[in-house]
This record gives structure tokens, sequence and C-alpha cells, in this order.
């Protein structure tokens, strides 16, 4: 088969741009914002490079041509591209905020509240437990294809709601709003066990307290109860995995149900 040196050239890149902008621009929102590839590390160089290799590669449905993007509807478009990308990629984020939410509860019971650090994913000032679990979290992400899951979701959102002037329905911001709930149901629910059996160490020792006044209970209290934290912190690690994989499974079903109400 004979290779014509002059088909590069006759490749039409202006109705190449006009078919991918759009489903680029959808695509770089949820980049930007979504886990692991909106981390601020990833220079912004590649977050593009990335986008644009998701895009070339995705099978995208065919776009109206009279819609031009240097045109005032084109512009809606645009925005309304970002506002998708955007929705799907912090919805994602709440499930990781639910592990440094319980985190930072189960630091401050283990009086871990003032061990804190900077740290350019949870910020300024993330304690050691959060950004610990914080980490398991992402390394079950990855272990789980959660990344190629945000990229399933990415391109079925381009079915559920085509690239368009469609007005978003308002049912889907709501949704968004009862789903940000979750964010302390499930961070409670991750550092209650802990958080009850601190609890009722530090009721002991204040009884303790009461009844032998010549002990000192703040040489003893903190102590006791940093151990029994850390202790428990290896029964509560085992069960991480599947707590967090219950989350990640809540968020994706969410996911479906913020553009399923947005569109309709």
């Amino acid at each position: 088969m004979d290779f014509d040196s002059n088909t590069l050239f006759n490749i039409d890149f202006f109705s190449f741009v006009q078919n991918s902008f759009f489903p680029f621009v959808r695509i770089l929102a949820l980049i930007t914002t979504a886990p692991i590839f909106g981390e601020k590390e990833i220079p912004n160089r590649v977050k593009i490079s990335l986008a644009l290799l998701i895009t070339i590669l995705l099978p995208l449905p065919n776009l109206d041509n009279s819609i031009k993007i240097y045109s005032l509807m084109g512009v809606m478009i645009t925005v309304q591209q970002v506002m998708i990308g955007v929705l799907i990629g912090f919805t994602m984020q709440l499930a990781f905020m639910v592990m440094r939410f319980a985190g930072e509860l189960i630091g401050m019971q283990m009086g871990l509240g003032m061990a804190t650090f900077f740290d350019p994913i949870g910020g300024p000032s993330t304690s050691v437990l959060s950004r610990l679990i914080n980490l398991i979290s992402l390394l079950t992400f990855l272990n789980l294809d959660g990344h190629l899951w945000l990229l399933y979701g990415i391109s079925n959102s381009f079915d559920i709601i085509p690239i368009g002037l469609i007005p978003l329905q308002e049912n889907g911001y709501l949704v968004l709003i009862e789903i940000s709930r979750l964010l302390f149901i499930n961070g409670i629910m991750l550092a209650l066990p802990l958080m009850t059996l601190l609890l009722i160490v530090n009721i002991s020792l204040g009884l303790l307290n009461r009844m032998t006044p010549q002990l000192s209970i703040f040489v003893v209290g903190y102590p006791a109860t940093l151990l029994l934290g850390l202790y428990m912190l290896t029964y509560l690690m085992t069960t991480l995995p599947t707590f967090v994989e219950f989350v990640f499974e809540q968020m994706f079903e969410r996911i479906s149900n913020v553009l399923w109400y947005l569109r309709w």
C-alpha cells in the first residue's frame, strides 16, 4: 500500500478543531478539578496535553457545524462545558474530602490536632492522620481503576448531555448540594468508632482524677490517649480500603444522578 506524503497536509484541521474544541473544554475542566489529575504538582502543560490526548482517543459524537467557536453561542456553550466538567470533578473530590475530614476528627481526639504540616493537596494546615488516610485513599482509587471510571463517566456525559445550547436544569445543582451531606455522614461514620473509644477513655480518666486527685491526669492522660489511639488505628486501617471503595461507589453513582438531573 503506497502512502501519499501529501495525505497529512490534506487533513482539514479547521474541521477537526471545530469538532473537538467543545469536548476538549469539558475534558480539560474535569482534569483540572478531578483527583490525581488536578493536583497542583502536575504542570498545566501536562494537563492540557492529557486533555488533548483523551479528546483524540475518545469516541465523540458529531457536532453541528453551524455552531461557531468564536460566536456568542459558542462562548455560551464553552461556559456550559466548563460547568459540566467542574461538576463531575468536584463531585469526585468530595470522596477524598470525606477521608480528610475523618482524619481531622480522629487527629483532634487523639491530641494530634497540632501535628500539622503543609500539604499541597489538602491545604496549608493538614494533620498527619488526614494526610495518611488521604494517601491510602489515593492508592485505593488507582487500584480500583477510578481514573479509568472517570474517563468512562466523561465519555458517557456526552450522551447524557450532548454538546449544544441546552439549558441545564436546576435539579442537578440541588442534587450536588444534597451530595455534600455525604461528606459529613461518611466522615463521621469512619471516625465514630475511634472517637467513641477515646471519649470513653477521657471520661474514665476524668473519673479517675476525681477519685485520686494526687494523680496528675495531664501526665498520664495524653500518653494513654495517644497510645490507645495508635493501637486502634491498626484496626481502622484494615477496614479503610473497603470503606473507601464504598464511598467511591456512592460518588460515581451520584455523578450519574447529577448529569441526569442537569439534563432532565
